[in-house]
């Protein structure tokens, strides 16, 4: 299938994710976050892959949501936008799914990069939810799973006072798995898919299932 913000690809048992908007920094517009939920799902879906990966370029993962988009729309309108519904969708889904970031990984960037499995940062990657300085919240699941993977003392730190972690800091604090030198990080990200793609299937999943339960308030 062909897709206008984001670029598919496989690599062996990997399904491949990038994102394409480079121009604006892969800003996520509803676009963009229904063609990540699509392409999620189908390789979902195809008993050929294993796991998945979400990336962007190197001087971006996602630098937060498409301001221009938001800039006309109403409360309610935002409200009943179900593109905020995509960052619960994408933990919702049954394999593995690691997030690779390399550069700026904000907002709604970072708050995707929360809703994968795992992350693999470049050096130069930078993680923050600078909400606050427009006003408004990190309203896509940032309040939750930003506590549950840095802990209170940092989370609140990063959302009421816009504190920037960068990628040792985000090591040191639990958010990623690794840092990788930034030509690497990518293939890294790929190489522990493949290691994962290659376990047991059902076991894989169902074990994702209970850790996510197990971190969820429900």
């Amino acid at each position: 299938m062909q897709y206008e913000t984001i670029l598919t690809e496989r690599r062996g048992q990997v399904g491949l994710v990038t994102l394409n908007r480079p121009n604006v920094r892969n800003a996520l517009n509803r676009k963009l976050l229904g063609e990540i939920m699509d392409a999620l799902l189908a390789f979902d879906q195809d008993d050929s892959i294993g796991s998945m990966v979400i990336t962007g370029d190197e001087r971006a993962f996602a630098a937060g949501a498409d301001i221009t988009e938001m800039a006309d729309k109403s409360f309610t309108q935002m409200m009943e936008n179900d593109s905020i519904g995509v960052f619960s969708r994408i933990s919702s889904v049954r394999k593995p799914i690691i997030a690779a970031v390399s550069g700026w990984a904000l907002g709604g960037g970072c708050e995707i990069a929360l809703a994968c499995d795992m992350i693999v940062a470049s050096e130069s990657a930078k993680f923050g939810q600078p909400e606050i300085t427009l006003g408004v919240i990190p309203g896509a699941g940032g309040t939750q799973r930003l506590v549950r993977a840095v802990g209170k003392a940092i989370a609140m730190e990063m959302i009421l006072n816009n504190r920037t972690l960068s990628a040792q800091e985000a090591l040191q604090f639990g958010l990623v798995n690794r840092v990788v030198p930034s030509h690497l990080y990518l293939d890294e990200a790929i190489r522990l898919a493949e290691e994962i793609a290659s376990q047991a299937p059902l076991a894989v999943r169902a074990s994702k299932k209970l850790i996510n339960r197990s971190m969820s308030d429900h």
